[in-house]
C-alpha cells in the first residue's frame, strides 16, 4: 500500500470515528463509544483518561531544535525561491536562519511541560473564594495560516483548599499559547491544565483574540474580534457563579 493510500484510508476512517485529541497531540487520542452506548459511565471514564493523560506530553528539546533548524532554514529558502525572491541578494541572506530561528521560538511552548512549570507553586491554603487573573496577553499562531494570534486571556477558579502561584496562570497560558492553536482548543486546554492541577471547585476561562488570518487575508475583517470560553465545574453547572466570573471578567 502507498503512503498516499495510507493517508486517504486514515482519513476515511477518522471522518466515521470521534476522537478527542488532549493538548493537541493525536499519540494521545482517547475514541469515543458511538453515541447509542455512550452513558455516564462512559463520559466519566473519558473524563478520567483526559485527568491521567494530561501531563503525559511529547516535548521537543533544544538540542531538537539545533538538530532541525538547519532544514527548517533550507524550508524557509525554499519558500522565498516559491515566492520569486533570490535568496542570496544581500536583505535575505540571512532571513531563512532568521526565520527558522523566531519559528522554533513562536512554538517554544512544544518544548515545555506543565509540571515544569507548577514544581513547587501549589500552596495549602484555606481560601474558598474567586481567584480571577485577567488580562493575560497571549500571542499564538494559527494552525491552519502560521500567522498570529493576538489576544487577551482571562482566568477564575474557585479553590478547593489549594491555591496556585498567581504568574503560574500566566504560565501555563505561555505554554499552551506558544503553540500551533486554535482557539477553541487553546481555551479547553488551560481550563484542563488549571482543573488537573488544584482540583478546584470550578473553573472558567475566557480568550478574547484578533486572528491575523481574518485581518491580513481572506475577509480581511480589520475590528474583528472573536470570543471563547470554557466553563468547568460549579462555572458550568451554577449560573450565579458563571454570571459572577463573567461579570469581574468584564469590570
Amino acid at each position: 500500500m502507498t503512503e498516499r493510500s495510507k493517508q486517504t484510508e486514515f482519513t476515511s476512517k477518522d471522518k466515521k470515528e470521534t476522537s478527542l485529541v488532549l493538548n493537541g497531540h493525536f499519540d494521545v487520542v482517547l475514541k469515543r463509544p458511538p453515541a447509542a452506548s455512550q452513558g455516564p459511565a462512559a463520559e466519566s471514564g473519558a473524563r478520567q483518561s483526559v485527568a491521567e493523560n494530561w501531563k503525559e506530553e511529547h516535548t521537543r528539546s533544544v538540542e531538537d531544535n539545533e538538530v532541525s533548524l538547519p532544514s527548517l532554514a533550507e524550508a524557509y529558502t525554499t519558500i522565498l525561491r516559491g515566492l520569486g525572491e533570490d535568496p542570496q541578494r544581500q536583505g535575505l541572506l540571512k532571513t531563512p536562519w532568521r526565520a527558522a530561528t523566531a519559528m522554533q521560538f513562536f512554538t517554544k511552548g512544544y518544548q515545555e511541560t506543565i509540571i515544569d512549570v507548577l514544581n513547587d507553586a501549589i500552596f495549602d491554603e484555606d481560601h474558598d473564594e474567586m481567584v480571577i487573573v485577567k488580562d493575560i496577553d497571549v500571542f499564538s499562531m494559527c494552525e491552519h495560516h502560521l500567522v498570529p494570534i493576538i489576544g487577551r486571556v482571562h482566568i477564575g477558579y474557585l479553590p478547593n483548599k489549594r491555591v496556585l502561584g498567581l504568574s503560574k496562570l500566566a504560565r501555563i497560558v505561555e505554554i499552551y499559547s506558544r503553540r500551533l492553536q486554535v482557539q477553541e482548543r487553546l481555551t479547553k486546554q488551560i481550563a484542563v491544565a488549571v482543573t488537573e492541577a488544584l482540583k478546584p471547585t470550578g473553573v472558567g476561562v475566557v480568550i478574547e483574540a484578533t486572528h491575523m488570518c481574518m485581518v491580513m487575508r481572506g475577509v480581511q475583517k480589520m475590528n474583528s474580534k472573536t470570543i471563547t470560553s470554557t466553563m468547568l465545574g460549579v462555572f458550568r453547572e451554577d449560573p450565579k457563579t458563571r454570571d459572577e466570573f463573567l461579570t469581574l471578567v468584564r469590570s
